[in-house]
């Protein structure tokens, strides 16, 4: 993990990766846990039974949005910031989903700061290049560009 003591450092770090997570595993389990919390449980995602017969790979794959709702646990687990009051999701630009994910695949996500630009009075709002891989694959599943604001 790096930890930036100031605004002045992330600013300094635009153009740079500040590095990759640990793996994470999506198991069936995560896989239908997310379908019934956002009510998209079609059957790619959660019949096994079915997915055996009829999905390349013979497996149900992970919703794209599933993949997406990870960046958080991504980006904090490779930027400590220091003295912040709060965070906020801005939004996001540019989502690609490029690979299907399996279940019992793993992802982990490559962090790039992009830009950062102060947000008086005393916020600064930096866009994260994520890049959400595949252990093992040859495409990334996702690629995002987050935008957070950051309050000291």
């Amino acid at each position: 993990m790096r930890i930036f003591s100031d605004f002045k450092e992330i600013k300094a770090a635009v153009g740079t990766e500040i590095g990759a997570s640990d793996w994470i595993e999506i198991t069936q389990e995560r896989i239908n846990q997310f379908a019934e919390a956002t009510c998209d449980e079609q059957w790619i995602h959660v019949d096994q039974e079915r997915a055996t017969k009829e999905m390349p790979g013979g497996k149900t794959i992970a919703h794209g949005l599933l993949s997406l709702a990870l960046a958080p646990l991504f980006i904090r687990s490779v930027i400590g910031l220091k003295g912040l009051r709060n965070t906020l999701n801005y939004g996001a630009d540019r989502i690609r989903y490029l690979a299907p994910v399996p279940a019992g695949s793993r992802l982990r996500g490559r962090v790039t700061i992009a830009e950062a630009e102060d947000v008086p009075p005393d916020g600064l709002r930096v866009n994260y290049h994520l890049v959400i891989e595949i252990e093992g694959g040859t495409k990334p599943a996702c690629i995002a560009e987050l935008i957070a604001l950051h309050y000291r």
